[in-house]
């Protein structure tokens, strides 16, 4: 049975466009009181006659993410009348179909000997023109434009479409339908995000984050990208479920997983200094020594399990998990990221120009993990790529080195993955920058001898209570960064440099430029 939708207000069904075919979406108009849209359909032959025919929303349910492109851009292009007066008073008709555009295109002798006739014809009544160089087929039950060389075509050059006519009814025409469509189909999405519901609301205008940004609840690798084999995650082989308060791996000197964490050095003894001495100058390791979990195994009336301990909430030492390798068991103290966000956020629209933003529906604790920043894991060749790319269309950049250990293990910029969250990856996606954050973002690992791949982590830097909006330092300065010299100290002011990007935070220490 042909895939079918019941077009709201007539309750009658529609067969849909065939969304693979569909080039782009360059204007709409209501007709007999239902929105349409002009669709530019993809074609093999030269493009300066593209088929173009016009749609009901109906017909277009499967492929709104054209819809919301071509509405992005016209709420751009129609934002001063004055263009529009200007275009309606060309000498040309308004609907410029010029009479020798009436006649066949020069494509026409080619289509009389390519056109394929296996596929159903469309009925299409007796309405004005609903199609431009091309009829309408079916196609497996699908709606599809083809090019045809027939007399009664109407034919317009694609350069010439939309027409001023058509413009000035675009203007006028509502587009409160789409609108609400694509509110509810990105809402069908958050929904299917694990973990508690994401939700999405904005006060602001009708506009909704793009429907072409996917979901995703573990980065994806690309290609260049490779992380280190399974076979190479050790897990904990002395710690088990129940050690004395069952609550998993109880001390950090038999935690296998622990090994290159961070030392403890408030707990050294005189024969672990010895030991730390020689590791510092680059002999021996920490095995044995007091290291720290990371997060606090009770709740009490100051802090709550699960949380980061001071340790590691105050710095940016890597945070080592425990694995699937592990005897400590599902419920160890030092699992936590892993498992996924367990807070309800909520994507909003900003009321000061900054678009979207984040914000948790519950109240949060210091040290209380968010969620993970995730997207395309790439090479930083491709990332160049991207970077250039998007400098000529003034884009915003999403991409996130993973460079916590290029000093310590040696590795050039070549060798640097990025993590690239603009096509794909979570709700983090949302967090706008500040220069005094509420959050601030860790490096995660279940694998300690991979130092390429890991998960960055937002937790809450303080106590968060619900509805403030969750910011994050884009910058990520290492805690001592701004902390060397005498506070009193005047600091040189850094002229921005050409292409530097202005910050808007408002922060009362905001540092005026995110990058100089």
């Amino acid at each position: 049975m042909p895939p079918t939708v019941v077009i709201e207000g007539t309750g009658k069904p529609t067969s849909r466009v065939l969304v693979d075919r569909i080039h782009s979406i360059i204007c709409n108009r209501v007709e007999d009181g239902a929105e349409q849209y002009l669709v530019r359909w993809k074609t093999d032959l030269p493009t300066e006659y593209a088929p173009l025919s016009w749609q009901s929303l109906g017909e277009l349910a499967r492929c709104l993410e054209y819809v919301q492109d071509y509405l992005e851009s016209r709420a751009k292009s129609i934002s001063s009348k004055t263009n529009l007066v200007h275009l309606s008073k060309k000498r040309k008709s308004p609907d410029t179909v010029l009479e020798h555009e009436r006649r066949p295109s020069p494509i026409a002798r080619h289509l009389q000997s390519s056109r394929t006739p296996s596929v159903e014809r469309l009925n299409l009544g007796d309405s004005s023109p609903k199609v431009y160089n091309g009829i309408l087929d079916s196609e497996n039950g699908f709606i599809v434009a083809r090019a045809s060389p027939s007399s009664n075509t109407v034919f317009i050059k694609t350069k010439n479409a939309p027409t001023p006519k058509m413009l000035i009814e675009s203007h006028n025409a509502k587009t409160d339908l789409a609108d609400a469509w694509i509110r509810t189909e990105y809402t069908r999405r958050l929904g299917k995000i694990p973990g508690k519901p994401v939700h999405l609301i904005n006060t602001m205008d009708t506009s909704t984050p793009s429907l072409r940004f996917r979901y995703i609840s573990e980065c994806v690798l690309r290609e260049g990208v490779y992380m280190a084999d399974t076979d190479s995650q050790v897990g904990c082989r002395r710690c088990t479920p129940h050690m004395g308060r069952d609550i998993g791996c109880e001390y950090t000197k038999t935690c296998d997983c622990l090994e290159y964490a961070a030392v403890d050095e408030s707990r050294l003894t005189a024969e672990h200094m010895k030991q730390w001495n020689a590791f510092q100058a680059g002999k021996g390791d920490t095995i044995g020594m007091p290291k720290k979990f990371p997060y606090f195994a009770k709740s009490t009336k100051v802090r709550r399990a699960g949380t980061l301990v001071p340790f590691y909430l105050n710095s940016r030492r890597p945070i080592y998990e425990c694995n699937d390798r592990c005897r400590c068991g599902r419920f160890c103290r030092n699992k936590n990221v892993q498992f996924g966000r367990t807070v309800e956020l909520e994507i909003f629209k900003t009321t000061d120009g900054r678009g979207w933003g984040l914000r948790c529906k519950q109240d949060l604790y210091e040290g209380q993990f968010i969620d993970t920043y995730r997207g395309e894991i790439i090479t930083d060749a491709e990332a160049t790529r991207r970077e250039e790319q998007a400098a000529s269309k003034t884009k915003a950049s999403y991409m996130y080195s993973l460079d916590k250990f290029q000093k310590s293990e040696g590795l050039p910029d070549e060798e640097i993955y990025v993590v690239d969250g603009e096509f794909m990856g979570g709700p983090i996606k949302f967090m706008n920058h500040s220069c005094e954050p509420n959050c601030r973002q860790y490096t995660i690992h279940y694998n300690k001898h991979d130092y390429r791949v890991y998960d960055i982590a937002l937790f809450a830097c303080r106590d968060i209570p619900a509805g403030e909006e969750l910011l994050f330092d884009y910058i990520d300065p290492e805690p001592d960064e701004d902390e060397d010299g005498d506070e009193n100290e005047t600091k040189e002011i850094v002229e921005p440099g050409e292409g530097a990007v202005p910050c808007l935070c408002g922060a009362p220490k905001c540092r005026k430029w995110l990058w100089t």
